[in-house]
């Protein structure tokens, strides 16, 4: 109730609709959001949000809106949102092969085979989470979006290859990003990332597909990002301080606006040129969809005991971990979060109103400037951004249904 009266003394000041909406909305609120509201250039804060309306011919019409940080060519640490185009394009990948007897449900093992991949890398044949309590691709891509698993990404990053995802996204129309490395896993570095394990689909007694270990070593600098050298410091892994700036330029990158073309492919297809659709198949789209919806909870395999607010950063981030997310409301998303980033890619449905939009943000919340030390304000300022803006849209949403 606060927000809407917010919004209509916001309007009736002077400001319009169609200006900006995000605008009116953090301008209206500025007195109870946090200090992102008024300095968005300090926190590097990015937002798009894109208004959803279905027309009576059956198309999709988008608006979207950004406000945010002045420049938005600074590098920002993507995280684990670069597993969400790892999930596609895995998927993608298989429909290219077509090859019988091979679908997201076929057994998946890496690093077997006549020679056996190289260290740091690991060998993976057997999944306690899963009912057959085999690796599969739909395994992998589950995991991904249910808690964000790190190795479920590394596992497809080993059977994709930077070079084959990076040149997908461009063919799809998605250009400026870099997905380069696995994550969250120790011992790799840039080079040792290239290496990428052997990788085998079992169906019974029957090999559909197999690949050897190669080396895959594709790089962009990505000239057009500035500031791929962040901070004033940085810790090692063994706990020693750097006085330098931590060097992000092989690190990967997904910008905003990538994050966003990225989810409006999956979830609204029809919206975007058909040549610069995923290849994918209806299955496909059911599969990433009732992964990105689903709460922990909600899943019987794998199974997790997390709280529903777990990987849902718009609206709820901030909130209890015993909220419940009510059944009507959808948060089909990807968040991610490290070196003080924090970014959440979503696209949400709510059956109070009938309404569906998609709501994209990062925000960088790092006020010492040193990385890799684990002093982040991600509870006093980062995961209150996503709540306070994530209600306030909606509540805008939902406005606009009565």
């Amino acid at each position: 109730m606060k927000l809407l009266l917010s919004l209509v003394l916001c309007l009736a000041a002077g400001l319009s609709i169609a200006q900006n909406p995000l605008a009116v909305i953090i301008a209206a609120n500025q007195n109870t959001f946090g200090p992102w509201a008024t300095n968005p250039d300090k926190y590097e804060v990015q937002v798009l949000y894109s208004e959803i309306d279905r027309q009576k011919d059956g198309t999709v019409k988008l608006k979207t809106h950004r406000w945010g940080a002045t420049d938005t060519s600074q590098y920002f640490y993507p995280a684990s949102t670069v597993k969400m185009p790892a999930a596609v394009l895995a998927l993608q990948h298989l429909n290219e092969l077509g090859v019988r007897g091979l679908s997201p449900q076929t057994l998946l093992f890496h690093g077997t085979g006549t020679a056996p991949a190289a260290a740091p890398q690991t060998a993976v044949t057997s999944d306690s989470t899963a009912a057959s309590g085999y690796p599969s691709l739909e395994q992998y891509i589950r995991k991904i979006f249910l808690v964000s698993d790190n190795d479920a990404y590394c596992r497809l990053f080993e059977l994709l290859g930077p070079t084959y995802m990076n040149q997908a996204l461009h063919r799809a129309g998605i250009y400026g990003g870099r997905l380069q490395h696995r994550v969250g896993v120790g011992g790799f570095n840039t080079e040792t990332h290239a290496w990428l394990n052997p990788v085998k689909f079992v169906n019974g007694l029957n090999v559909p597909y197999q690949i050897g270990e190669r080396h895959d070593q594709y790089f962009d600098p990505l000239p057009h990002i500035k500031g791929q050298h962040r901070g004033k410091g940085y810790t090692t892994n063994d706990g020693a301080l750097v006085n330098e700036p931590f060097d992000f330029s092989h690190k990967n990158y997904l910008s905003v606006r990538n994050l966003h073309d990225i989810v409006l492919r999956i979830v609204l297809p029809e919206a975007v040129a058909p040549e610069q659709r995923f290849l994918l198949e209806e299955d496909d789209y059911a599969l990433l969809r009732r992964a990105m919806s689903e709460r922990p909870r909600e899943s019987e395999f794998p199974k997790y005991d997390k709280p529903d607010n777990y990987v849902k950063f718009w609206c709820y981030g901030d909130q209890p971990e015993e909220t419940v997310i009510p059944d009507g409301l959808r948060i089909l998303n990807k968040v991610g979060w490290a070196y003080g980033y924090l970014t959440d890619a979503a696209y949400i449905t709510d059956a109070v109103s009938g309404r569906e939009f998609l709501l994209v943000g990062t925000i960088h919340v790092n006020e010492n400037r040193i990385f890799n030390d684990g002093v982040y304000e991600y509870d006093e300022i980062g995961l209150p951004f996503f709540g306070e803006l994530g209600r306030a849209v909606l509540a805008y949403e939902r406005a606009k249904a009565d």
